[in-house]
C-alpha cells in the first residue's frame, strides 16, 4: 500500500468516526442545550469532540501528526479552571460514543493536536481539519460536514468530506436528513469517491462530473442563509450565463460535493466584505473533491487556491466551483459586472 494510500484510509477512518459523533450530538440537540442551558451548545460540543476523535485516530494510525485545525482546548480548560466543568463533561461523554475510555485530560490534549500553525512552525506538510463545517445547518438539523485534507506545498493532496445527512439520493431535499449519509475522498490525481459516511471500507463509486450543456439551465449551489457570500452578486452572475435553474440551497463544504456529483452546476462565493480572508479547513478538502471529480476551482479571478499562506487563504478572493467550460464562463461573467473590484 502506498504512502498516500495509506493516510487517505486513516482520513476515512477518521472522519467516518467524528461523523458518528456528530450524528449522535445531532440527535441529542434538545437535551444538550437543556443541559447546558445555551441554544448553540449542541454544535460546541460536536466541534470539540469532532477534533479530538479526528486526531487521536490520526495519531494512533499515523503516529506523529501535524494538526492545522479550527478549534483549540483553552476555552475548555479555562472553564475547568473556574469550576465550571458542563461543557467539558459533554465533550467527553460525545468522544466516548467511538472512545469508550477517554478521559478528560486526554480529550483536552486530542484537542489540542491540532494547534500547528503552518506559519508558525514552518510546515510545508500538514492535515488541516474542520470538525464541523456549517455550524448552522447542524443546528437546524440539516446539511454539515466534517472536512479533513492534506496539503503538501500549497495544494491539497488528500481530502475526506463526511456529510453525515446528505444522501446519496437526489430526490430527496437537503432538509431532509439521511440515517448513512455520504462521504467523498480524494487522491489528487487519482479521483473521487463516493460512499456512505458510516461505512469507512468501502470504496464506494468514483464521481465523474459531465460539462453542463447548452440549452440546460444553470442550477446555482449556495448556503441557505447569505453570510460571507452575496446571494445578490450571485444572482447577476446567474443572469449572464443563461436561464437559472432550480437552486441548490444547503450548508458547508457539501456543496462542493453537490457540483462534483452533478446534483448544482455553479457554487459561488463572492464576499460581502472588504479584506475578508478564507480559512484554508473551510475549502481543502471540498476543493479537491470537486476538482478530482473534474470541475474548475478558483478564485473569482480565475487564479488557483494557493494553501501555501498559513491558515488564511490571503491571495484568494471568493471561490468559484463548476465544470471546465460554465467555469470559465462564470469567471467571465464577474470580470464583466466588475465583481472583482467590488469585492477587494
Amino acid at each position: 500500500m502506498s504512502s498516500e494510500a495509506k493516510m487517505l484510509n486513516a482520513a476515512r477512518f477518521a472522519v467516518a468516526e467524528a461523523c458518528h459523533v456528530c450524528r449522535k450530538v445531532q440527535r441529542d440537540l434538545a437535551t444538550v442545550q437543556k443541559t447546558l442551558k445555551d441554544d448553540r451548545s449542541p454544535v460546541t460540543v460536536a466541534d470539540f469532540a469532532s477534533q479530538a476523535v479526528i486526531a487521536r485516530a490520526l495519531a494512533e494510525q499515523l503516529g506523529s501528526i501535524k494538526l492545522v485545525a479550527e478549534e483549540d482546548a483553552n476555552e475548555l480548560r479555562a472553564r475547568v479552571d473556574s469550576g465550571d466543568t458542563a461543557l467539558l463533561d459533554a465533550v467527553v461523554s460525545a468522544v466516548r460514543t467511538v472512545w469508550h475510555n477517554a478521559s478528560p485530560e486526554e480529550v483536552l490534549d486530542m484537542i489540542d493536536l491540532g494547534n500547528a500553525d503552518p506559519k508558525r512552525d514552518h510546515l510545508h506538510a500538514f492535515w488541516t481539519l474542520d470538525p464541523i463545517d456549517g455550524t448552522k445547518g447542524f443546528l437546524r438539523g440539516q446539511q454539515y460536514a466534517v472536512s479533513l485534507a492534506w496539503i503538501e506545498n500549497g495544494s491539497p493532496i488528500i481530502g475526506v468530506l463526511g456529510c453525515p445527512n446528505l444522501s446519496a439520493d437526489f430526490n430527496r431535499g437537503f432538509d431532509e436528513p439521511e440515517a448513512h449519509g455520504t462521504m467523498y475522498s480524494a487522491i489528487a490525481g487519482d479521483g473521487v469517491w463516493e460512499s456512505r459516511a458510516d461505512d469507512f471500507k468501502t470504496a464506494g463509486s468514483k464521481l465523474k462530473r459531465l460539462e453542463v450543456s447548452e440549452d440546460e439551465p444553470v442550477r446555482m449551489c449556495e448556503s441557505v442563509e447569505a453570510a460571507h457570500t452575496s446571494h445578490n452578486d450571485s444572482e447577476r452572475v446567474l443572469e449572464q450565463l443563461g436561464e437559472p435553474g432550480e437552486p441548490a440551497r444547503l450548508d458547508s463544504q457539501a456543496k462542493y460535493a453537490v457540483v462534483a456529483r452533478g446534483q448544482a452546476d455553479l457554487y459561488l462565493r463572492l464576499p460581502t466584505k472588504k479584506g475578508y480572508v478564507e480559512r484554508i479547513w473551510d475549502h481543502a478538502a471540498g476543493s479537491l473533491v470537486a476538482i478530482e471529480a473534474g470541475c474548475a476551482v478558483t478564485d473569482a479571478s480565475g487564479k488557483s487556491l494557493d494553501f501555501s499562506h498559513g491558515i488564511g487563504l490571503e491571495k484568494n478572493r471568493g471561490i468559484v466551483v463548476a465544470p471546465t467550460i460554465l467555469h470559465g464562463k462564470a469567471i467571465g461573467a464577474i470580470r464583466d459586472l466588475g465583481l472583482l473590484g467590488e469585492a477587494t
